[in-house]
């Protein structure tokens, strides 16, 4: 996470933004090239497709909310949510 200031009138505001990766897939933002029809190259982010998403854990009895990408959810509805988090905490995508 990290924090970012914003102008706000007179007071500078602190916000903390999310990262923007999958907490299942560990998914991150690519860094490519924007391509003009001149061919004029500059830089752009090429974001992963994240979903603010809430599943119960019925062994715990509790829900987690997880940013979790498209695949993501596809790897959650095949395996199923435990044994996705416990794959995502060996891989260190998840806390």
């Amino acid at each position: 996470m990290r924090t970012v200031r914003k102008a706000c009138g007179f007071h500078e505001l602190k916000c903390k933004e999310m990262s923007r990766v999958c907490q299942i897939t560990g998914k991150k933002p690519l860094v490519g090239n924007n391509v003009s029809h001149s061919k004029r190259h500059t830089k752009r982010r090429f974001y992963v497709n994240l979903f603010k998403k809430k599943f119960y854990l019925p062994e715990e009895g509790r829900w987690v909310t997880l940013m979790v990408s498209a695949a993501g959810l596809r790897t959650i509805n095949k395996n199923g949510i435990e044994k996705a988090l416990q794959e995502a905490k060996e891989k260190g995508y998840y806390k």
